[in-house]
């Protein structure tokens, strides 16, 4: 999968779990520029993804992504 294509499907998971039809994420993206990312909402994030991509992230990968490109560069390593 590409990282184009992983980013497609993030973006709408994004939007899914944001309840924001309009939001737009971009690599620089932290949880701090989404009003509704607090800490319930980040746990429900990762589990979308993990079933999205039927992968698991360690806590260490968890507590590691600052930003959304972390989040992408570790989902393209558990994808390859």
């Amino acid at each position: 999968m590409s990282r184009q294509d992983i980013t497609v499907k993030l973006q709408e998971i994004f939007r899914e779990v944001f309840y924001d039809d309009n939001l737009e994420i971009s690599e620089d993206m932290t949880a701090a520029a989404v009003e509704e990312w607090d800490s319930l909402n980040h746990l429900t994030l990762i589990a979308t993804i993990e079933d999205e991509f039927s992968m698991k992230f360690t806590l260490d990968q968890v507590m590691g992504m600052k930003n959304v490109g972390e989040m992408i560069n570790v989902i393209e390593k558990a994808l390859q």
